[in-house]
């Protein structure tokens, strides 16, 4: 039985990719394969091998499963910029069929594969492509990090009620210690796991070139065959 989720984010720079590594390595270690996935991104550098993105690198090298950079990430653009601006001055298009090509191929080979968005759920891969798209289209529930920072309870909630509103089931939740000088935080996390409507799956610290390895034992996920698709 294939499993995964679809990692968002309550804005840009807030943690995903070091959380979505650190469930690769959480359920690796309840003895799943595991495959990361980072369909669109931009801020891309050049390499003699093409385009490659550091948060995908970083997906593909947390995996426990041989993965392509290719099904990794189909869509690797240079400017740091939003995904839809970017793709659209390489004068590409960003399809879900080739997106969802990639996911089958990582989800063949794998137990678990994380898909981690780009930016904050409601920034759009193009005119016609939402990230609920990607998370509907792949059949994933979706996990929010939620960047500890002023302000956070706020877009945590609207985040949460965007994912619901648009369909989508709201698997868990991760803190991500992004302000190491965050005023009150415990009372903060405390508020967010009174007001978000779904489990807290642990809260990542404030720690310097951080190890997904070592972070995944701040977490607490489920068995990889329960969160489903």
């Amino acid at each position: 039985m294939m499993a995964g989720v679809f990692v968002t984010g309550t804005d840009t720079g807030v943690g995903k990719s070091l959380a979505a590594c650190a469930l690769l390595h959480a359920w690796h270690a309840k003895g799943a394969r595991t495959a990361g996935m980072k369909p669109v991104a931009s801020g891309s550098e050049h390499t003699p091998r093409g385009l490659r993105n550091e948060d995908a690198l970083a997906l593909q090298a947390a995996s426990s499963i041989a993965c392509g950079y290719g099904q990794v990430n189909p869509y690797a653009f240079a400017p740091p910029i939003a995904p839809e601006l970017a793709a659209r001055e390489a004068g590409a298009q960003v399809a879900l069929p080739v997106l969802r090509d990639a996911f089958d191929a990582l989800s063949a080979g794998a137990d678990v594969v994380v898909v981690e968005g780009a930016g904050g759920w409601m920034a759009p891969f193009s005119a016609t492509l939402d990230q609920c798209d990607l998370a509907r289209g792949f059949g994933l529930p979706v996990v929010l990090v939620v960047g500890l920072r002023l302000g956070c309870v706020s877009h945590a909630r609207l985040t949460a009620r965007a994912i619901r509103a648009d369909g989508l089931r709201l698997a868990g939740w991760i803190g991500s210690a992004i302000d190491p000088h965050m005023l009150r935080r415990e009372e903060n996390i405390e508020t967010l796991r009174m007001r978000i409507d779904a489990p807290c799956w642990g809260v990542l610290p404030h720690v310097p070139a951080a190890d997904p390895r070592a972070l995944a034992a701040h977490l607490s996920v489920p068995a990889w065959n329960a969160v489903g698709r």
